[in-house]
Formats: structure tokens, sequence, C-alpha cells
């Protein structure tokens, strides 16, 4: 089929805007201040795993519900919606709340930055891709995803330190809440604000629109998405590489922990891993298109998999900062690389661009179970096992799960990444 014209540049760069907009909430403020949001919550690492867990649960039935609604209704509404929704989740957060009301919350984000939102973002950036520019528009995204990430993750730590007047070491639980809250209400009113911008510009011709939409979804078509080779080792790619993703929330830990910094200097070391994901995905994505970009993602994984050795093996520790540091780039380029790159294939793996949606849903209902199972393992393993052995014990998870997508990432480059020109495959 003819693929649609290239969409407007502002179009991506509002999809890479509220791309990490809708996450900041539930998933960026707790990797860059998971320190401080323990303390405030009062919360240990298990705790915090299971509300991931509720999230991830949530999150799983909107995957394959989702993913055929991004097939029949425009983006641009279905990702305002869910903004708008998820930003106003965020007022509850900043309360406080109790627990088990924390758990509700995090089974409502699951919902409203799935459902209406994944599938869609997904399906609208290959749309801007086109034929010859997939590993570029995933990267972009991706890249720009970690950049805004980044941007609130500096935004947060700024905000905290000016309302945090005491010393960090004394602060009291309520001084601590005080400063937190500003860093959420923040967050929430600039992601209802994006969600706006959204509505308004992030449109498509409607003679495109009719070009990349079903009126409706029939069992036929999820058979003939479901039957593709692509789709399962997807499942199993992107499985591997999220475990990845989801454990890089225990850098800014490992700094307190194992390197014994304080809890700025901690979200600092989280911000700093949010800075590398735009430079890594950027870099990955034009790579990528100017060769094969399965094999990239096979690169990518084997990357991950000797970074995360170096931290199991615990090399990393009593060591200096500057080490520390580059140890992180190290598992810091596996991890995003992979995961700038897995939608990428898509294309090659020809998987129909009017059904991307659909496909996405089936991908991510296996792809991303590590919303249900790696927040409470690492919780678990950290828990058991305090200090450096239990982060040990974390990355020898990572080592295990890049060996096992580093496998799935090679065979589909033997399937489909032998032809010269891979990201121009038809759809």
């Amino acid at each position: 089929m003819k693929a649609p014209e290239k969409a407007p540049w502002y179009y991506l760069f509002l999809l890479i805007l509220a791309g990490e907009s809708v996450f900041i909430l539930p998933f960026v403020l707790p990797r860059v201040f998971r320190p401080t949001v323990l303390k405030v919550f009062e919360l240990d690492n298990v705790d915090l795993g299971l509300c991931f867990s509720v999230y991830g649960f949530v999150a799983l039935v909107s995957y394959l519900f989702g993913g055929p609604l991004a097939d029949k209704y425009p983006p641009r509404k279905l990702i305002a919606i869910a903004l708008w929704m998820t930003a106003l989740g965020g007022f509850v957060f900043a309360t406080f709340p109790a627990y088990s009301t924390l758990q509700i919350l995090y089974g409502f984000w699951g919902f409203t930055t799935i459902f209406l939102f994944w599938s869609p973002m997904i399906k609208a950036t290959r749309v801007w891709g086109g034929e010859k520019a997939q590993g570029k528009a995933f990267g972009l995204l991706d890249g720009g995803r970690g950049l805004v990430g980044a941007l609130f993750g500096t935004m947060g730590v700024l905000v905290f330190s000016f309302f945090l007047t005491e010393n960090l070491e004394i602060a009291t639980l309520q001084e601590s809440r005080f400063a937190f809250r500003y860093v959420i209400l923040t967050s929430a009113v600039i992601v209802a604000v994006v969600g706006v911008f959204v509505w308004m510009f992030m449109k498509l011709p409607e003679h495109q629109e009719k070009e990349i939409f079903v009126e409706k979804i029939t069992i036929s078509q999820i058979g003939e998405v479901v039957r593709l080779p692509s789709v399962a080792l997807l499942m199993v790619i992107i499985l591997c590489a999220y475990v990845g993703y989801k454990i890089t929330d225990v850098f800014s830990l490992y700094a307190q922990d194992v390197m014994l910094f304080d809890q700025v200097g901690s979200a600092q070391v989280g911000t700093f891993l949010l800075f590398v994901r735009p430079v890594v995905g950027i870099l990955i994505g034009v790579l990528a298109d100017r060769s094969k970009p399965s094999l990239w993602l096979f690169i990518s994984f084997i990357i991950a998999f000797f970074g995360a050795v170096i931290f199991a093996t615990g090399l990393v520790a009593n060591t200096s900062h500057f080490v520390f540091l580059l140890s992180i780039l190290v598992v810091a380029i596996g991890v995003y690389a992979a995961r700038a790159l897995y939608f990428a294939v898509m294309q090659s793996g020809k998987i129909p661009l009017v059904l991307t949606g659909t496909a996405v849903g089936l991908i991510s209902l296996i792809g991303y179970t590590p919303d249900i199972f790696a927040g409470p393992a690492m919780g678990y393993l950290l828990d058991a096992s305090p200090g450096l052995e239990g982060h040990q014990h974390v990355f020898w998870m990572l080592a295990f799960f890049s060996f096992i997508g580093g496998l799935a990432a090679f065979r589909y480059f033997q399937l489909y990444g032998k032809r010269k020109n891979e990201h121009a495959e038809k759809s």
C-alpha cells in the first residue's frame, strides 16, 4: 500500500513532548527522587514495587483493548484526554494519600497512560517516519522523550532544593513533603498544559487520516497480525529491553546506598541518566537508518549485558565518582539504544501500517509485563540483601534478560535484517 505523506515536524515535537509528559508523575519523579519518594510516602522498596505492579496489571488489559482504538480514532484526541486525566491524578498524588489510595492511583494511571495513549503514540510515530526513516522517527521519539524527562528532572531538583529549607540530613517528614508537593503540583500543571497544545495543534490532513485508520477491526485482521513471526519475537525483545529500562530506576538509590550520596546528589545521578537518553536515542536512530536497525538492536543488548556484568560483579563500589558515572553510561547506552529501536523494526517485520495499533497492543500485552513483576522483584532483591549485595542481584537480573533479548534480536536480524535496505521495506 502507498504510505501516507510525511507529517510536519511540529507533529513529532508535540508527540515527543506528550510522550514523556504523561509518564512524569507515575515514573519519572519516582526514578529521579526514589529515596525522597520512599520517605515522603513512608514506603519501602517492595511497597513502591507493588504500586508499579498495580499499574502493570491495569496496563496489561489496557494494551489489549487500547490497541484497536488507535486504528479507529485520531491520535491527538486520545493523547490529549490521556494527558488531562493523568494530570488530575497528580493532584491526588500531591496529598500524599494512604498506601491503599496510592495503589488505586497507580491503577488509574495504568489506564490513562496506556488505554488512550500508548498505541496512538507508536502509530503516530510510525506515520511520521514514513518508509525510510523509522529509525530516525523512533530514535527522535525516545531521545526527545528522554530530553523532556531530563528537563522535568532538573526542574524537579531545583524546585525541591528551593522549598526544602532545612539541611537534607535533618529535614523532617513534613518539611520534605512540603517541598516535594511543589514538585508534584508543578509537574501536574505542565502535563495538563501539554494536553491543550496536543488537542489544538497535533493534527493531520483529513485525507491522510483516512488512509491510516479503519472503520472496524475484524477477528481475521487480528489473526493476521498474531501469525507474524516478527510479532512473537518483538514480544520477547521488548520484554527483555523493558526490564533493563525499569532497572535504571535503581541508579539513584545505588548512588545513595553504595556511593553514599545525599538526597540531592542521588537525584542528580538520576537526572544525569535522563540526559544520556536523548543523545543515545538520536544517534542510534540515525545509525540504524543508514544500515540495519535490527543489527543495531542486537548490538544494544550486547552492550547492556556487559554493562550489567560490571555492576553485578561488584566492580563499581568503593570507586571514584567518575568510574561510577562511566559505568552507568555503558548500561544506559545499551538499554536506551534497545528502547529506541524495538518499534523501529516493525516495518521490516512486515507489520501493516493500518494495523499498527492492534499489533502494538498485542506485542505490548507481553512486552510490558515487567510493569507487573520488575518492581516487586527489584524491591525484594534490594530489601532482602541491603546495600551492595542487593544491587548486585538486581544487575545479575539485568544481565540475564539482556542475554535472552540478545538471542531474540539476533533471530529477528536473521529473518528480517539481511536485506540491504531493511528500513525501506514496504508496509
